[in-house]
């Protein structure tokens, strides 16, 4: 993966957009720490899909110990 940093980004946007066409992620720094990639869309596509979240996940992701408190009132007649 490349690497440049921000100013040489700002004046380089067309080739590092052209070089993610081709395939290339670019990593772009800004005071020597990386801050931003730019990668191919079909990559990031990819890495979407991946992540796309489902129900199943997010009720697994629910901590075991959580408590509800019933509403003791009477909501409708019912016979035995």
């Amino acid at each position: 993966m490349r690497s440049v940093n921000l100013r040489e980004a700002k004046a380089n946007l067309s080739a590092i957009i052209d070089a993610a066409e081709h395939g290339e992620s670019t990593m772009i720094t800004k005071h020597g720490k990386p801050a931003a990639v730019i990668i191919p869309l079909d990559l990031a596509l990819q890495l979407l899909d991946d992540k796309k979240p489902n129900f199943a996940d997010f009720l697994m992701s629910m901590p075991a110990d959580i408590e509800f408190e019933r509403n003791p009132s009477i909501s409708r007649d019912f016979e035995f």
